[in-house]
């Protein structure tokens, strides 16, 4: 027994020999960590170059992006290279986890408001130019701003300018909405609620009254000659990629869902939105010009009437009101739930030996 114990315990020869292995192994760990370490850092480095090759590559073929579900999915795409270059492992699941639903539901707008163009019932233009005549002294205000701004084969500097405000419709609440994403998340599902409310309760409308635009009617015969002036910039200022996607088209395309407008509606959904917490007075100054400025660029372009962008401006008001109410109710009962929940966990009456000694029965 005594040699069974014996030579079950190590020596102190074993243990000598035994402790280089231990030390090799552990550097050899140290080694492979340092190994994986270095590699992920290499893909951290790798992330953002490769993404900007991919979309320079996708851009220089197809053209730019601007369909809200290519939008998101190159969103997503800088999202995710974020997620890798900050060192987050599993951040790009949290990428897909928050922006996938949100995709999925403006993808799904898209392809109704598609169908959304073939409706039974007629296509309405006189309500249109009846109202902007009576605020427009007899003609409708795309004539009048055409007449006076715009020159034929000659662009201007508010031409572009006009173009650049037009086409930040397609990124603009987007990119604001990934701002707030990473930074504060509550704030970020709020605006989404907001914008799907808005852009669903405009899909509605546009079922049940399809709307011609200023251009549309124009070519109809039912006004002057009106130039688009996004697609004559386009293409003049050799970008044809860009300015066939007007002429191409696209299936998710609706061409009289103009009322209301939703390109007026997004930039005063992010004026009222950040309002509040605006202190700095640019910010303020940016926050008021924007939806007067895409005001005049729809207008000014032949892309909406006056009437078209009032609509757009009261959706907003109303939805943004009536639904930060109820979203309000419904987070301070929450808090008042919770309040109440931890008060009986912690010194509420709930439990015998918290109430009174006179209330408490033997």
């Amino acid at each position: 027994m005594t040699s069974l114990f014996h030579s079950a315990r190590p020596t102190a020869d074993t243990v000598r020999s035994e402790a280089p292995r231990a030390t090799l192994r552990g550097a050899g760990w140290r080694s492979h960590l340092g190994t994986v370490r270095a590699k992920a850092r290499y893909l951290r480095l790798l992330a953002w170059p490769v993404y900007g090759f991919l979309l320079w590559r996708y851009v220089d073929k197809n053209g730019l992006p601007y369909n809200n579900d290519l939008v998101f999915v190159w969103l997503i795409g800088a999202l995710i290279a974020a997620a890798v270059h900050s060192g987050n492992r599993f951040g790009w699941l949290r990428v897909l986890r928050d922006w996938v639903p949100v995709m999925g539901a403006v993808w799904a707008y898209s392809l109704l408001r598609g169908y959304g163009s073939h409706t039974p019932w007629a296509v309405h233009w006189a309500p249109q130019v009846a109202f902007d005549k009576v605020v427009g002294g007899g003609q409708v205000w795309t004539v009048h701003l055409q007449h006076w701004l715009y020159t034929p084969g000659h662009l201007h500097w508010y031409d572009y300018a006009a173009t650049t405000v037009y086409m930040s419709h397609f990124f603009a609440v987007f990119v604001v909405m990934a701002a707030l994403w990473r930074k504060r998340h509550e704030r970020f599902t709020r605006l989404v609620a907001l914008y799907l409310a808005l852009t669903f309760a405009a899909f509605a409308t546009y079922v049940l009254f399809p709307a011609d635009p200023p251009w549309l009617a124009a070519q109809n015969g039912h006004l002057p000659a009106i130039t688009r002036i996004v697609q004559d910039v386009l293409n003049q200022s050799g970008l044809p990629r860009a300015g066939s996607l007007f002429e191409n088209g696209s299936r998710f395309d609706n061409d009289v869902a103009a009322m209301p407008s939703l390109h007026a509606s997004y930039p005063l959904l992010l004026t009222l939105f950040f309002w509040p917490v605006a202190k700095r007075r640019w910010v303020k100054v940016l926050l008021v010009a924007y939806p007067l400025a895409m005001a005049f660029s729809l207008i000014y372009g032949g892309e909406h009437f006056v009437i078209d962008i009032l609509a757009g401006w009261t959706y907003t008001s109303v939805i943004f009101f009536g639904l930060n109410h109820i979203l309000d109710r419904r987070a301070k009962r929450r808090a008042e739930r919770l309040a109440a929940a931890g008060a009986d966990d912690h010194g509420g009456l709930s439990h015998p030996e918290k109430r009174p000694a006179e209330k408490i029965r033997t």
